[in-house]
């Protein structure tokens, strides 16, 4: 039943309990973004599924996660089952054609997907101290560390490289302290243990080379379907805020790459961010409210955001007043948090007179919905309550044999697969010290040197004339002369090494390139 301006989601359930009327959502407004709520097994991962199907036949590119492992079978053809029939049957889906649809498979540690990556430089301090719960104090010396690799033309890449570089504020603490304000080395260790961590959960897998182009995840094919990036998040959901974070960085970057394009015929890229209350979960303030504003200024560049999540009360009021489309399984309320959830969903709806919807949440069964999509000059349908249409593609997981012959054949086998070490912080940095080192060396060889010609004409000229006979303690006192001659030069070539591997080295090659690295509107912003 869709067409190039609609998505049929399902059919609405009347009175007499007959389903008639088909409900849509209407490509014209789905850049106004939208959430799926409801508990755990009532149907959310059917629906996003749907909904992917629908998006894609149109010809919009979409990104999801696969949080169980149970989406991968979008792509891959249907099966016929009696069960699915029969629902087609019911809310008169003719013809229900099975299919399957073009995936790209991702996944953060290269396992299931192809690999994703982004640089630390891109990331920014403020999502990285997010990433790893860094306090105020420990977040204003990450920023340090960000301006001193602007200033000195230090890429951040990779992990080792923003190692490398506190290893390096650490020996030079006393002189940026002068220049920022105390940074502490404590601070900065606390830091590193905080990396150390986070590389021990695979954060290394994420940082580095080939980092992910935005245009690989907004492709479609030659038929003119929307390919379906698919996330996989089984393993990465061990980790929560990194997967949080890796999605807000994503959102971020659409935000700032994308172009303007008004108010589009259909969006331009579909996002669905499941287990969305991770993305709010002990977020600060200030990121809460950058979130807000990436949503509602996003819809500009053709991209339709989707939060999929449990309750509804898991997405701050700023941000829930931004969703226009909505779609709400089961809820539960047998507590009074739950209740409250119940009746933050039921008011969120515009009322329909044919029954309750705060008792009708509760009463929905698997695969129902109460469904409110945005009609025409963007007013809000009347809530309905809907019998989600059967997906076209498999329901359930594919095998591992599936998904590697999927990624054989992906257009994108082979981009990112290998990573990349290019010369970046790590390198500069090492090369300096062994710099500095080599320095060092030649001075002492050097001194070495002039001490032994210096004793040499001594010696020279002890032969030529006969030496008067001096008394003992004269001869002593001149040895110590000589003695304290020595030292002081050998002395006074070491001071200046000091200084030429600590100062001059270090600090010269940040003015000679002056070049600030430009990260995203929420990559850069300070708390």
């Amino acid at each position: 039943m869709s067409d190039d301006l609609s998505i049929f989601i399902g059919a609405s359930r009347k009175p007499d309990d007959s389903y008639q009327q088909a409900e849509e959502l209407l490509l014209k407004y789905a850049n106004r973004h939208g959430i799926v709520t409801g508990a755990t097994g009532t149907g959310k991962t059917v629906t996003l599924q749907v909904l992917s199907e629908g998006f894609s036949n149109a010809g919009v590119p979409v990104f999801c996660a696969d949080v169980k492992g149970d989406l991968s079978g979008i792509s891959v053809m249907g099966e016929e089952k009696d069960f699915l029939t029969a629902r087609a049957n019911t809310i008169k889906l003719d013809p229900y054609e099975i299919q399957e649809f073009p995936v790209i498979f991702w996944d953060l540690f290269g396992e299931k997907g192809h690999p994703i990556r982004t640089t630390i430089s891109e990331m920014g301090p403020l999502l990285l101290s997010r990433l790893m719960n860094l306090t105020e104090a420990q977040e204003g010396v990450m920023n340090i560390a960000f301006r001193i690799a602007d200033e000195e033309g230090l890429l951040l890449l990779d992990m080792k490289d923003l190692q490398a570089l506190l290893r390096n504020m650490a020996e030079r603490a006393s002189e940026i302290s002068g220049r920022f304000g105390n940074v502490s080395k404590q601070s900065i260790g606390a830091i590193q243990r905080s990396l150390l961590i986070l590389e021990e959960q695979g954060g290394e897998h994420f940082f580095g080379e080939p980092a992910l182009r935005i245009a690989d995840i907004m492709r479609t094919t030659p038929d003119g379907r929307g390919a379906i990036s698919v996330l996989a998040a089984d393993r990465l959901m061990m980790n929560p805020r990194l997967y949080a974070t890796f999605l807000l960085w994503l959102m971020s970057e659409l935000f700032e790459e994308l172009p303007e394009v008004g108010d589009p015929d259909k969006p331009r890229l579909v996002f669905f961010f499941d287990e969305a209350h991770l993305l709010f979960d002990e977020a600060p303030p200030a990121l809460i409210e950058r979130v807000e504003q990436v949503v509602r200024l996003i819809r500009s560049k053709g991209v339709s955001v989707f939060f999929v999540t449990q309750n509804p009360l898991d997405v701050p009021d700023t941000v829930l007043s931004q969703l226009g489309n909505r779609i709400q399984h089961a809820l539960r309320a047998y507590t009074p948090r739950e209740q409250k959830a119940v009746r933050t969903a039921a008011d969120t709806f515009r009322p329909n007179p044919d029954f309750e919807t705060f008792e009708t949440i509760t009463q929905l069964g698997v695969g129902e919905a109460l469904v409110s999509t945005l009609q025409a000059k963007g007013i809000p349908s009347v809530v309905q309550r809907t019998l989600i249409r059967p997906p076209s593609s498999r329901m359930g997981p594919i095998s591992k044999e599936e998904r590697r012959n999927i990624l054989a054949v992906s257009p994108v086998a082979a981009q990112y697969d290998e990573s990349i070490d290019r010369e970046s912080a790590f390198e500069l940095l090492q090369k300096r010290a062994e710099k500095a080192a080599k320095a060092e060396e030649e001075a002492r060889l050097r001194e070495e040197q002039e001490e032994r010609e210096e004793d040499e004409r001594e010696r020279k000229k002890g032969s030529r004339w006969t030496l008067p006979d001096f008394d003992d303690d004269d001869d002593d006192d001149r040895r110590r002369r000589s003695s304290s001659r020595r030292r002081s030069r050998r002395s006074s070539g070491r001071q200046t090494v000091a200084e030429a591997a600590i100062k001059s080295v270090v600090r010269s090659v940040g003015s000679s390139l002056g070049r600030a690295i430009v990260r995203g509107i929420l990559g850069s912003l300070k708390r």
